[in-house]
């Protein structure tokens, strides 16, 4: 099995070179890269292309987050983990809207690191634990409608389409699964959303994770 083609992201030597001896150490994973600013992670990844960029959220020149909406619109197969030691849902929200798949704390341990890695990988969306946690907690108070903790009023089509979003997967890549147009795709998107009550994609995350969805395979 081809590995996983990883570049790393961080401002930081140390932090890189601790990040490349923990994917070198995986069999699946090799780091094919290393960026010192998010300039350079833009660079890197238009001629490298690889599969994942752990992303460091705060960096010179091009913060993560600005490279990370580039990456998005210009190589929107490649995905972005963002890492950071911010836990605030601002911050996830403002990572997943740009285009990131997933969001790790830097204070993580060095397994959920690598299992997120794998995670974005496949086409899931990945939150770090504390993050999960909190949207949990706060579940019954972000804005959504009556049903949006039940999914009452959702038709088997419109769940499918909405635990393939929290997913982290494009509207092209819901349609082959789902064998529909993308048109169509983006209707049922559409009509759960106004069912639940949800304006944003970080909301669907939190709505997935509450429903259990996140800890579902893909």
């Amino acid at each position: 099995m081809p590995r996983l083609r990883i570049l790393l992201a961080d401002d930081h030597r140390i932090v890189r070179q601790g990040l490349r001896m923990l994917v070198a150490a995986q069999p699946d994973m090799e780091v094919v890269g290393e960026a010192d600013s998010g300039r350079t992670a833009i660079a890197l990844t238009e001629t490298l292309v690889p599969d994942v960029v752990v992303m460091d959220v705060s960096m010179p020149d091009v913060n993560g987050l600005q490279a990370t909406e580039v990456l998005h619109g210009s190589r929107p197969n490649v995905r972005v983990l963002a890492l950071s030691r911010h836990t605030e849902g601002g911050y996830v929200q403002q990572l997943l809207q740009a285009g990131a798949s997933g969001y790790i704390l830097k204070q993580s341990a060095a397994d959920d690191l690598v299992r997120a890695i794998r995670a974005v990988a496949g086409g899931q969306t990945y939150l770090d634990a504390a993050i999960a946690d909190e949207a949990v907690s706060r579940g019954q108070r972000f804005r959504v409608g009556p049903n949006a903790l039940t999914g009452k009023g959702l038709s088997k089509r419109e769940e499918d389409v909405m635990r393939l979003i929290a997913w982290g997967l494009l509207g092209r890549e819901i349609a082959a699964r789902l064998q529909i147009s993308i048109k169509t795709v983006e209707a049922h998107k559409t009509n759960a959303m106004n069912k639940l009550g949800l304006t944003s994609r970080i909301d669907i995350v939190r709505y997935a994770v509450v429903r259990g969805w996140m800890q579902e395979e893909i």
